[in-house]
């Protein structure tokens, strides 16, 4: 219960006292920008939430080796390998000005860095001529290094809402520690059960009044931890398919791909030029802000907050078979696609306002929604 309990209370505390004292680090750390296409929070807010979590962590750290904890040391080397994500992204917090090219090679510099230290690399995908290819080092630490840029990535694109991307990560750890614990995984289970506690004292803040928000430097560090205990799960034990943490994690995963496809091959434009078209986007504006429509700032954090357990519901659909069949290829495959299918659909039904009915919220005022832009 310890590995879930410290990194909570640390976390909790530390976010608190970063929203006590917005006073001295707002003018750098908060997001004054409520305008723009990817905004939806009504006044300025510290976007450094990133900090409380690895603080937890770190705090994680020194307990585990007072304790003369065997996982210490493998534990302190996944912090250290993380820090190039987690400083990038900060660094994008307080000045604003590093790229996202940037913030992803410094994350695959950080996954180069797990390989080296703890062995986490993709040496297997279960498909028998692609297995004989990343078998070759170097291929495999390539192959890596994209890999665990491209979750944390993903988790990043998908921290668009109060509580959002924070609850994902636990679903995601939620069953990437189920698995560790079933073949006996002390490290994996461990590490889950803190990122766990960590991620939820910071969302005590988040969720749902949107206090403080992740920021880059929270998305990039979750999302890189995410990826190396999946990497690490599918090295250190056989009988886990390569498969399973895919489906896991395939709701940023796919989210990412596919914004990809929309903007570079439908719209022509770059992949990192922002825009609203993803899909916890078109729920908001399709399902939540018709059902909460008025301008008064608190009705816009309330539609906001409204917007994620949409999100979560998605993920567990495809966590729960991935939990349920860790061990059969074939399954999660089918249930990749499933997810994929589940996915294309519900957006192209958005797109075209055509919800499913029992998705809409029951309107809670009598006036019309506004057209302001969030």
């Amino acid at each position: 219960m310890q590995y879930l309990a410290l990194p909570f209370f640390v976390s909790l505390i530390i976010t608190l006292l970063i929203l006590r004292f917005q006073n001295l680090h707002g003018k750098y750390t908060a997001d004054h920008d409520l305008t723009g296409v990817q905004k939806f929070h009504a006044r300025a807010v510290p976007r450094i939430g990133g900090v409380g979590i690895m603080v937890a962590m770190v705090a994680m750290i020194g307990w585990l080796f007072v304790s003369g904890n065997v996982d210490a040391h493998a534990f302190s080397m996944l912090i250290l390998a993380s820090s190039p994500a987690f400083f990038g992204g900060v660094a994008e917090d307080c000045t604003k000005k590093v790229r996202s090219l940037i913030r992803l090679i410094l994350t695959m510099i950080a996954a180069a860095l797990g390989f080296y230290l703890l062995d986490a690399g993709v040496f297997r995908l279960d498909i028998p001529f692609i297995d004989l290819v990343i078998a070759f080092w170097p291929v495999s630490l390539l192959f890596t290094m994209v890999a665990v840029g491209g979750v944390a990535n993903a988790i990043n694109i998908i921290d668009g809402y109060n509580g959002l991307a924070s609850m994902v990560s636990v679903l995601i750890l939620a069953a990437l520690g189920y698995v560790g614990f079933l073949v006996g995984d002390t490290f994996i289970w461990r590490t889950s059960l803190a990122m766990m506690g960590a991620i939820l004292g910071f969302f005590v803040w988040n969720y749902p009044r949107g206090l403080i928000f992740l920021g880059d430097g929270g998305a990039y560090f979750i999302g890189f931890m995410l990826a190396e205990l999946s990497v690490l799960l599918v090295a250190r034990n056989p009988a886990v398919s390569p498969w399973f943490p895919l489906l896991v994690i395939i709701y940023p995963v796919f989210e990412t791909l596919f914004s990809i496809y929309r903007k570079v091959i439908l719209r022509d434009i770059r992949a990192d030029v922002p825009d609203g078209a993803h899909l916890h986007m078109l729920i908001y504006r399709r399902l939540v802000r018709w059902a909460v429509g008025s301008k008064l700032p608190a009705e816009k954090t309330t539609r906001n907050s409204m917007t994620s357990p949409y999100l979560w519901f998605l993920c567990s659909i495809s966590v729960v078979p991935a939990m349920l069949f860790w061990q059969h290829t074939w399954i999660l495959q089918l249930s990749v696609g499933v997810f994929i299918v589940l996915y294309i659909t519900l957006y192209r039904r958005l797109v075209h306002f055509n919800a499913p009915r029992w998705l809409l919220i029951k309107k809670t005022r009598q006036e019309t929604p506004d057209n302001e832009q969030e």
